[in-house]
């Protein structure tokens, strides 16, 4: 199994496409067939591959695979948001202070 993350996942606009429609709800590969312009066998690899990531679980029900969203691999995707997020509020905070140290400055030089 490869150990491939969620970001290399979604990086594929094919896999996007089926992990955006499987956001809407569980459906069989046959019904992810008619999302995309692919093969079934193609749709079945990159239905692999999200899986891999553990963004999406599949059960089976008789002959179906049905594929749902996985909580557990969006958790990933989330972190790596909200980490992004705190080091853009970092350098935003950083960058008001040297602002407004510069502009304490200028006010006392003016004085």
């Amino acid at each position: 199994m490869t150990n491939i993350s969620s970001l290399n996942a979604l990086g594929d606009p094919t896999r996007r496409k089926l992990f955006e429609r499987l956001r809407e709800g569980p459906c069989s590969v046959t019904e992810l067939v008619h999302t995309v312009e692919v093969s079934q066998s193609a749709v079945s690899q990159h239905l692999k591959v999200l899986k891999e990531a553990q963004l999406v679980r599949m059960e089976k029900k008789g002959q179906q695979r049905i594929y749902r969203i996985n909580p557990v691999g969006l958790l990933e995707l989330r972190q790596y948001v909200e980490e992004m997020w705190t080091d853009v509020f970092k350098a935003f905070e950083e960058e008001a202070s040297r602002l407004a140290a510069g502009k304490d400055q200028e006010s006392n030089s003016a004085g």
